[in-house]
């Protein structure tokens, strides 16, 4: 019997609100699943602009003032927000330019899928790190073991925009230690920033899930093509607000997205200017 299978997505704050709205539009392109958005700070009168596409259930996120750090509380809190066997996280900046069944597909082998970061190396993560980066790059290894993350030199940086897992002891398990070390991030922001990557990296070196590490095709970060060296079609598009290319906006145009982008500027604001992202 096939599993239960869907897709979460997280969108705190209207800034991310036009980004969901095409995220939206995409998967919806390719696949029918069920989609869950854990949503906070979004005026009630537009949800319906999320629930206009079908089979949409929204949740409420950790609330808090800060959208970011409420965005990452629901991270850490993936597994006991999904309702599905089988779930694909992404980020609502991501653009699908196909099909991903053979995502939850995997799922049946492996308890975790995810893609390595385009800067891998956990001792060159100066990413994670508040101040000069230069000057930090010698020190990163032990600046995060000095906080508590248990972090050797041959661990990996994940970029946790892209994820999946099934719902079983050692996933639960993961996701526990994987808040558990981003609270120690959020109470040592005089050293780090507000990013959970390290505290991934953390659960996933000391949990040992059995994984399969995706290719850069299903997590292309479009700020950072240069750094890629791939011949194959990109399926995951990750367009790092504001850079969203030609071709994405080919998968999700519609009558429907062509009236709310004109619109759109009447009532959300400018997300280049969100007050949160410098934080």
């Amino acid at each position: 019997m096939k599993s239960n299978r869907g897709f979460i997505t997280i969108l705190t704050g209207l800034y991310s609100f036009q980004d969901c709205i095409h995220f939206l539009a995409a998967v919806r392109k390719f696949h029918q699943e069920p989609i869950i958005i854990l949503i906070d700070r979004i005026p009630k009168v537009l949800y319906p602009l999320l629930t206009a596409f079908k089979n949409i259930k929204l949740k409420p996120a950790p609330a808090h003032e800060n959208t970011v750090l409420s965005s990452r509380y629901a991270k850490v809190s993936l597994y006991e927000y999904s309702e599905f066997d089988q779930t694909i996280y992404l980020d609502s900046d991501i653009c699908l330019l196909s099909d991903i069944k053979n995502v939850f597909d995997y799922l049946d082998e492996y308890d975790f899928l995810l893609t390595e970061d385009v800067q891998p190396s956990i001792v060159k993560a100066t990413n994670l790190l508040r101040g000069n980066q230069q000057e930090l790059l010698p020190h990163v290894l032990t600046i995060l073991q000095s906080v508590g993350l248990p972090l050797e030199a041959d661990n990996v940086q994940y970029n946790s925009g892209v994820m999946a897992f099934k719902k079983n002891d050692i996933n639960e398990l993961l996701f526990d230690e994987y808040r558990r070390y981003f609270e120690i991030i959020t109470n040592n922001q005089d050293k780090l920033l507000l990013r959970d990557q390290g505290a991934f990296a953390s659960a996933i070196a000391s949990v040992k899930p059995n994984i399969k590490v995706l290719p850069p095709t299903y997590n292309y970060l479009s700020q950072w093509d240069k750094a890629y060296h791939i011949n194959e079609p990109i399926k995951v598009l990750h367009c790092t607000y504001p850079y969203r290319p030609q071709y994405a906006k080919d998968i999700t145009r519609s009558v429907y997205t062509r009236v709310f982008d004109k619109i759109a500027p009447l009532f959300l604001p400018n997300q280049i200017t969100n007050p949160w992202r410098k934080k």
